[in-house]
C-alpha cells in the first residue's frame, strides 16, 4: 500500500480526538473531519452515534464519496428539535472548522473584520456558542496559516477557554475544548493557562514551520513527536470504504 498523504494522516489524528468517548454523538463537519470521525466508529470506538443528517440515527457508516451502497441500519428516530436535548445534554462530540482561532481557542467563522461592517461575510454564527459552551469540541483546519491562528479572532462564534473561564463555573462547566488538527500538526490546550499547545507534527513538517505560520506563541514541549501514521487497516478503510474517490486529497493542504 503507497505512502498515507497529509489528508489521510489529517483523517486519522481526527479519529483520535474521539478515543475514549464512547456511547455519545459524533458529528464532524468537512470532508476530512466526517472521515475521521466514521474512521473511529469503524474502529476503536464502536459505540459513537451518527446521524444520516436528516432524521435519525444510523448504525452503518456510510462513504463521503463514491456508491453510497447499501440503505443504513437505523438506530433510532433523531429528529433536529431533539438534537438540542442531546447537545444540552453534553452528550456530543463535534469537530468544527475554523476560520480564525487563538491561542485560548475561541473560533470565528463568522465573518473576516469588524461584526457591524465586515470584509467577509462566512457562515454566520451557526451552532458554535452553544456547541462549545455544552459539550466536547475540536477544531479542523485544512490550511494552517497566522491568517487563521491570530491572535485575537474578529468575531467569537465558539467560545474559548478564557472566556468560558470568566463566565464562571455555572456556564462553563461543560466546557471542553479537545484538540485542534490542521494540516501541518495536532494542538491540545492542556497546559497551565489553557493555551494552546503543539502535541505532534505531521510527517514532512518541522516544528519551525509550524511557529512560522502561527500568529501567536504556542507552548513547545521539549520533544515534539510526529503525528502517527495510519495503519493498513485504516488506509484500507479510508481508501476502500470511506473515500474511494480521495475528496480529502482536494480539502487538506499539503
Amino acid at each position: 500500500m503507497s505512502e498515507p498523504t497529509r489528508a489521510e494522516v489529517c483523517a486519522v489524528a481526527i479519529a483520535e480526538c474521539f478515543r475514549g468517548d464512547g456511547e455519545i454523538l459524533m458529528s464532524a463537519f468537512g470532508t476530512t473531519a466526517a472521515v475521521g470521525g466514521r474512521l473511529a466508529k469503524l474502529t476503536f470506538e464502536p459505540d459513537l452515534m451518527m446521524t444520516d443528517g436528516i432524521a435519525t440515527a444510523v448504525e452503518t457508516v456510510p462513504p463521503v464519496s463514491g456508491k453510497a451502497g447499501e440503505e443504513p441500519v437505523k438506530g433510532a428516530w433523531l429528529p433536529f428539535r431533539t438534537i438540542f436535548d442531546v447537545v444540552w445534554a453534553g452528550t456530543r462530540h463535534v469537530v468544527m472548522m475554523a476560520s480564525q482561532i487563538d491561542r485560548f481557542g475561541n473560533q470565528n467563522f463568522a465573518c473576516i473584520g469588524p461584526h457591524e461592517k465586515p470584509k467577509a461575510q462566512l457562515l454566520g454564527m451557526r451552532g458554535a456558542p452553544g456547541n462549545t459552551i455544552n459539550h466536547k469540541t475540536s477544531y479542523f483546519v485544512p490550511n494552517h496559516s497566522n491568517k487563521v491562528f491570530v491572535e485575537k479572532v474578529d468575531v467569537v462564534s465558539g467560545v474559548g477557554n478564557d472566556r468560558a473561564a470568566a463566565l464562571g463555573e455555572r456556564s462553563s462547566r461543560f466546557h471542553d475544548l479537545r484538540r485542534v488538527v490542521s494540516n501541518l500538526g495536532v494542538f491540545d490546550f492542556e497546559t497551565s493557562d489553557h493555551s494552546m499547545r503543539l502535541v505532534s507534527v505531521h510527517p514532512g513538517v518541522s516544528v519551525d514551520e509550524v511557529v512560522e505560520q502561527t500568529g501567536f506563541e504556542l507552548t513547545i514541549p521539549n520533544h515534539v513527536p510526529e503525528t502517527r501514521l495510519p495503519t493498513d487497516e485504516e488506509l484500507h478503510l479510508i481508501r476502500d470504504v470511506l473515500d474511494p474517490e480521495g475528496w480529502i486529497n482536494n480539502e487538506v493542504v499539503a
